[in-house]
This record gives C-alpha cells, sequence and structure tokens, in this order.
C-alpha cells in the first residue's frame, strides 16, 4: 500500500513540474536527462528516479504535439473533402433542396438513370455529391435609347385661296314666253321694251302679283306670267321681290 502511494505521489510529481512548460517540440531523452540532473537533490527527496523522470517529461511533450498533428490532419481533411457550394459538415440537406438539385439536372439524371426518390435518398444521407443550381441566363442588355419611329408626316393642308370668292348667281335659264292676261302685259321681252324703252322690263307672276327682275330664277319661269314695265306692274297694284336686289 506504501509504494502505492508512493508511486503516485512521484507521477503527481513529475506531472505538476510538467504542467508549467508546454514546449512546441518535443525533448529528447538526453534533454529530460539534463533537467534531471538539474533538479537531482529534489527529485531524489521526492523519490523519482532519472528514468521515471525521463518517461515523464518524453510523454508530456508527444501529448500535445500528437493532439496538435491530429488537428491539423482533420483541417486538411476537412480542405479537401468539402467542395464549393456544398453544405458545412453535419448539415443535412432538406428534401426541397435535394428535389431542386434533382430537376436542375434532370435530363443528365434520366440518361443515367437515377430517379428522383434515389438521388433525394442519397442527397439527405450525403452519398449524391452537391450539384450546383444552374446559373439564371443573362439578360441581354437593352439600348440606352429605344430608337424612336419616325414622326408620321401629317398631311398637308391644301393652300386656301387668300380670298374667298362669293359664289357666283346662278344663271336663269332663257325666259319662257309670257301670256299676257290684261293691258300693258306682254309675251315677250323685246315687245315690253318696246312700249318702255327707257324704263325697266320686269317679270309679273299674274297669279302671286309679285314681279322678278332679270338675272334670278323666277324670271321668266312662272307658270302664270308677262313681261311688263315696271311701273305698269305697280300701276296695277304688284310689288317686287322682296329677296331680289333692284337693278
Amino acid at each position: 500500500m506504501t509504494r502505492f502511494f508512493v508511486g503516485a505521489s512521484i507521477a503527481t510529481a513529475i506531472a505538476g513540474a510538467f504542467a508549467l512548460a508546454s514546449p512546441a517540440v518535443a525533448k529528447t531523452v538526453k534533454e529530460c536527462r539534463a533537467e534531471w540532473i538539474a533538479n537531482k537533490a529534489a527529485n531524489q527527496a521526492k523519490g523519482i528516479t532519472e528514468k521515471a523522470y525521463v518517461e515523464q517529461c518524453r510523454a508530456a511533450d508527444e501529448k500535445p504535439k500528437a493532439t496538435k498533428d491530429n488537428k491539423a490532419k482533420t483541417t486538411a481533411k476537412e480542405k479537401t473533402t468539402t467542395k464549393p457550394g456544398a453544405p458545412a459538415v453535419g448539415v443535412k440537406k432538406t428534401v426541397k433542396e435535394c428535389q431542386d438539385e434533382w430537376r436542375a439536372n434532370k435530363a443528365a439524371n434520366q440518361a443515367k438513370g437515377t430517379t428522383e426518390k434515389a438521388y433525394v435518398e442519397d442527397c439527405r444521407s450525403g452519398k449524391a455529391a452537391a450539384t450546383p443550381l444552374p446559373a439564371a441566363p443573362a439578360r441581354k442588355s437593352e439600348p440606352a435609347q429605344m430608337k424612336a419611329a419616325p414622326p408620321k408626316a401629317k398631311p398637308e393642308r391644301s393652300a386656301e385661296p387668300a380670298e374667298r370668292t362669293k359664289p357666283a348667281a346662278p344663271v336663269a335659264a332663257a325666259p319662257a314666253s309670257g301670256k299676257p292676261e290684261g293691258a300693258n302685259q306682254f309675251a315677250s321681252e323685246s315687245q315690253a321694251n318696246a312700249h318702255c324703252p327707257r324704263g325697266l322690263v320686269v317679270w309679273a307672276n299674274l297669279d302671286s302679283k309679285i314681279y322678278h327682275f332679270a338675272g334670278y330664277h323666277d324670271y321668266g319661269h312662272t307658270k302664270q306670267g308677262a313681261y311688263m314695265c315696271e311701273k305698269d306692274a305697280q300701276a296695277q297694284g304688284m310689288r317686287a321681290a322682296k329677296n331680289e336686289k333692284h337693278p
């Protein structure tokens, strides 16, 4: 029992001696012996032999070195196995993400005979390689300014005459022969002119008792009428047409 207690105390003392120092490089056997000799009196007082000290010295240096090497190997492995775009280690993709990957390369997967269900199972378990979704097609750049269509030419307006001429008065057809019914009424214009060479000859409408001037539509064209001198027409109670201008 005493020997066990002494051995445990020696091991604890050796471990405590090396706990304060964390060398980056493993010590050699020679370095460990030199340390024991430098503290020989104290080590012997504690019952620590040279052999036990060297073993503990080497073991204490190898442990941090192994831990550092293992960590470096793990980091290097992660770098080589992790592909760009792949999810972080330990994070599983959702079913929808796996379905989107399969559909993004549907033609290629069908050509290989890989069904969507099988692909999703492998994708969820990490067997399927991460397949990046195809990039959206680049939109064609539109020109900064659309070419404007040339404006439609406005129809040219016809030039208007500087002065609008009044429509010419309708030219009456050749007067018809009159039908005298009373005194100073004549069948022809020439007969009336002979009766009053210095007066004005008019056409008297014997039904309406209205007389018309030469050049107007009703002159010589009413059903019942005769040529007369204006003064004779007035003497018989006739009046001039209101819509006609006196010559």
